[in-house]
C-alpha cells in the first residue's frame, strides 16, 4: 500500500511538472506572439492630406493657393557607414539641400532623424523614387538593437508635413485678400484665415476630408494597391472666385502708389463697382503687404481701411441730404436760397463757404458745395425723416460686404436731430462717422435707379467636384424713388460739368459725382489735417460704374482740397477703365451732355 501510494505521488508529481512546463510553453508562445518585436508590419497606411481652397481672380489668376510640404525621415542606424557619402551625395542632389548641412544633421543625430520639413511636391516625388533606388544600391542595412536583440531595417521615408499658403501676386489685392496663420492638426501644419477674404470664407476654404489608403506594403514601404486595399476620397476646400480682375487691380494699385507719393498721403482707397450688380471690379489701397512674409512695418496695412476706418465724410453727405429732401417733397431743385455771401450764423455757430455767393438755386448748393445753403435746407427735414433716412441709406449699419470686422459707423441719436445745429452739421457731413464702404454703397443708389444693394467681392464658390455655390444676396431696397435717383444723377453730372468736380469731366462719357473735404478731429479738436474724397459714377451706353476715391491726410500744399487730391485720382481711374475696355466713350453721350 505504501509502495502504491509512493508510485501515485511520483506519477502526480511528474504530471504537475509536465503541466507546468506546458503552461510555461503556452505562456512563452503567447508572449512572443503579442510582444512588439519591431518587426516590419505587413500592412501599411498612408494619409493624403486635403488642401485649403484657392482664391481666384475674375480673370482666372490664383492669387492665393496652397502647396503641400513633405518631410524626409531616415534612421541613421540603417545607413551603411561605407555608403554614407553616397547617401549624402544622392539625397542632396535630389533635394537640393546643402551636402555639408545634410552630413552634419546625420552625424549629430542617432536614430530617427528628420532631414527636412520643407520639401515641395515635385522634390518629394523624386525622393520617394530615390528611396527605392537606395534599397537596391544596398545603402541601407539591417540594424540589431543591442538592448532587445531585435533587428530592423528602415529606409528613407518621405511623408507629408503639412501645407504652405502661397500668394503668387505678392501684395496685390491686399489688404482685402487677408492672410492666414499656421496651426497644428495631428502633427500636420494647416492654415486658417485671420483677415479679409481668407477669414470671411474660412468655412468654405478650409479642407474637408483627408484621404486614407490602407494596404499591404512592399520592402520600400510603398502600398501595394490590390483588391484588399482600402481607400477614402480626399476633399479639398472650395475655390473662392472673386469679382475682382487682377489685371485691373494691379493697374489701379499702380495709380494709387503714384498719387500717394506725389500727394504725400497717409493712404488712398479706390473702388470701382458695377452699379447694377454691386460687384467690385477693383477695391484697392495704397497701403498693402505681402502675405507671404508679414514684417513689423506691415502691421499698419493689415486692417482693411475701406470697412474698418471711420471718419467724418464731409461734403459728400450733401447729396444724401438733398436726396432725402427730394424724397420727402420738401424742396424743388430750382428754389432760390439766400447763402449770405458765404457766411451764416446758426445759433452760436458761424458756418462758412469756400465758394462765396449771395444766392444759389437749391441744386446749385450741391453743385458748388455750399455749407451755408445745406445748413438751411437741412432744417426742412424733421428729426425722424433725417435720422431714419440716413439709416435707410446704410449709415450706422454694416454694408453687408463679404469682409469681416466691418465697422457700422456712427450717427447721432434721434433726439439730437431736433437741434438745428446738428441737422446743419450732419447735413454737410460732420457730427457723424461713416466708412468708405457705406458712402460708395449709398452713392451707388443714384446710379441704380434708387435701389440700394450690398457690395460684393465674391462671384461664386466651387467645390473640388465642380459644384458651384453662389453667396446669398441681400435683397435690394428702393431707398429713394427712381425719379429722385435720376434727378440726383443730373445734379451730380452738373457738379462735373460746372461745379467742384470739373476735373473729372471726360468726353463721351456720363460722369457725375461730389467732392468732399473734411477736417479731421484729434482729441475733440479739429486740426489742420484733412481727408479728401470724390464719390460718383462713370457710364457709357452699356456699362454703369460707381466709383469712390478717398485720400487720407494728404500733406502736399493745398492738396487737402478734394479738387486737388481725390479729383485727379478719380479722373485717372476713368481713363484706365476706358483704356481697358470697361467704358467706351461715344458721340451720342457727348451730344447729350452738351
Amino acid at each position: 500500500m505504501e509502495q502504491s501510494d509512493a508510485k501515485k505521488i511520483k506519477i502526480l508529481f511528474l504530471f504537475v511538472v509536465v503541466l507546468i512546463g506546458f503552461i510555461i510553453f503556452l505562456g512563452t508562445l503567447f508572449y512572443w506572439a503579442t510582444i512588439d518585436r519591431r518587426l516590419p508590419k505587413l500592412e501599411h497606411s498612408e494619409v493624403n492630406y486635403a488642401l485649403r481652397g484657392n482664391i481666384i481672380s475674375s480673370d482666372g489668376f490664383k492669387i492665393a493657393t496652397s502647396q503641400k510640404l513633405y518631410k524626409a525621415i531616415v534612421d541613421t542606424r540603417n545607413i551603411d557607414p561605407k555608403k554614407f557619402d553616397l547617401f549624402v551625395k544622392l539625397y542632396s542632389l535630389y533635394s537640393g539641400d546643402d551636402p555639408k548641412a545634410v552630413a552634419a544633421t546625420l552625424n549629430n543625430n542617432t536614430g530617427t532623424t528628420v532631414l527636412s520639413y520643407k520639401i515641395d511636391s515635385k522634390s518629394a516625388k523624386y525622393l520617394q523614387e530615390l528611396s527605392r533606388k537606395l534599397y537596391k544600391l544596398g545603402v541601407f542595412k539591417s540594424y540589431e538593437d543591442p538592448k532587445t536583440g531585435v533587428a530592423f531595417l528602415h529606409g528613407m521615408s518621405v511623408l507629408e508635413s503639412g501645407e504652405y499658403r502661397l500668394y503668387p501676386s505678392g501684395d496685390s489685392v491686399t489688404p482685402i485678400l487677408g492672410y492666414v496663420k499656421k496651426m497644428e492638426q495631428r502633427n500636420i501644419t494647416k492654415s486658417t484665415g485671420v483677415k479679409g477674404i481668407e477669414r470671411f470664407y474660412e468655412d468654405k476654404l478650409s479642407s474637408v476630408q483627408d484621404s486614407l489608403v490602407i494596404g499591404a506594403r512592399d520592402i520600400s514601404n510603398a502600398i501595394i494597391l490590390d483588391g484588399n486595399s482600402i481607400s477614402s476620397r480626399r476633399y479639398d476646400g472650395y475655390d473662392v472666385h472673386l469679382t475682382i480682375s487682377l489685371k485691373m487691380q494691379k493697374i489701379i494699385e499702380n495709380v494709387l502708389d503714384k498719387y500717394q507719393k506725389s500727394l504725400d498721403a497717409k493712404e488712398i482707397i479706390v473702388a470701382v463697382m458695377n452699379s447694377e450688380t454691386g460687384e467690385f471690379i477693383t477695391l484697392a489701397s495704397s497701403n498693402r503687404f505681402n502675405p507671404d512674409g508679414i514684417d513689423k512695418k506691415d502691421y499698419g496695412a493689415l486692417n482693411i481701411s475701406a470697412i474698418e476706418y471711420i471718419y467724418e465724410p464731409g461734403s459728400v453727405m450733401k447729396s444724401i441730404t438733398f436726396a432725402l429732401l427730394l424724397k420727402a417733397n420738401k424742396i424743388n431743385p430750382y428754389d432760390i436760397v439766400n447763402v449770405y455771401g458765404g457766411s451764416y450764423k446758426l445759433g452760436t455757430k458761424v458756418i462758412k463757404d469756400t465758394h462765396k455767393a449771395d444766392k444759389l438755386s437749391a441744386e446749385d448748393i450741391i453743385v458748388y458745395s455750399s455749407n451755408v445753403g445745406t445748413a438751411q435746407i437741412a432744417q426742412k427735414l424733421d428729426a425722424i425723416e433725417f435720422y431714419q433716412g440716413l439709416k435707410d441709406f446704410g449709415f450706422s449699419v454694416r454694408s453687408g460686404v463679404d469682409l469681416p470686422f466691418e465697422h457700422p459707423g456712427v450717427i447721432p441719436s434721434l433726439n439730437r436731430f431736433n437741434s438745428p445745429i446738428y441737422k446743419a452739421t450732419v447735413g454737410y457731413g460732420y457730427g457723424m462717422n461713416a466708412t468708405f464702404m457705406q458712402v460708395i454703397k449709398a452713392y451707388n443708389a443714384f446710379n441704380n435707379n434708387g435701389r440700394l444693394l450690398a457690395p460684393t467681392l465674391v462671384k461664386k464658390l466651387v467645390s473640388p467636384t465642380g459644384q458651384e455655390l453662389f453667396p446669398e444676396k441681400t435683397p435690394e431696397v428702393q431707398v429713394v424713388p427712381a425719379s429722385v435717383a435720376k434727378r440726383m444723377q443730373k445734379i451730380l453730372i452738373k457738379v462735373v460739368q460746372q461745379g467742384t468736380g470739373t476735373g473729372t469731366k471726360m468726353s463721351g462719357l456720363e460722369v457725375g459725382g461730389k467732392t468732399g473735404t473734411a477736417h479731421i478731429a484729434e482729441d475733440g479738436e479739429y486740426v489742420r489735417v484733412y481727408n479728401g474724397s470724390f464719390f460718383g459714377f462713370a457710364n457709357d451706353k452699356k456699362n454703369r460704374y460707381t466709383i469712390g476715391v478717398l485720400v487720407r491726410e494728404a500733406k502736399k500744399k493745398q492738396a487737402y482740397f478734394a479738387a486737388q487730391s481725390a479729383v485727379p485720382v478719380f479722373k485717372e481711374i476713368i481713363e484706365k477703365l476706358v483704356d481697358n475696355g470697361y467704358l467706351t466713350p461715344s458721340a451720342e453721350i457727348q451730344n447729350n451732355a452738351q
